[in-house]
């Protein structure tokens, strides 16, 4: 599963866009120095969300939404069209 299609299935399941969720989480006190331990269990208490999305989120929440050029284009199972995520909803992504 690719890095967007994690945030695009976080969107599904809770109702709120990765940004959305971001917010909620600086409102926690969570931030770039917010270890991924704290993260992972707000999201799974307050949200249902497994180990795998929550690490999506921990990356956003903590690196910005920027990730590695590795996978993008690659045609394999995590290839993402773009090294910059889309945190505004699903229907709104110019990169489908």
């Amino acid at each position: 599963m690719s890095f967007q299609a994690y945030l695009d299935n976080i969107e599904e399941k809770t109702g709120l866009t990765p940004r959305q969720l971001i917010e909620k989480a600086h409102e926690k006190g969570f931030d770039t120095t917010t270890k991924a331990t704290p993260i992972v269990q707000w999201l799974a208490e307050e949200y249902g969300l497994g180990r795998g999305h929550a690490m999506a989120l921990v990356h956003v929440i903590t690196k910005g939404p920027r990730i590695s050029a590795k996978h993008v284009g690659s045609g394999g199972t995590h290839s993402d069209p773009t090294d910059e995520l889309w945190l505004d909803g699903k229907a709104t992504n110019p990169h489908g």
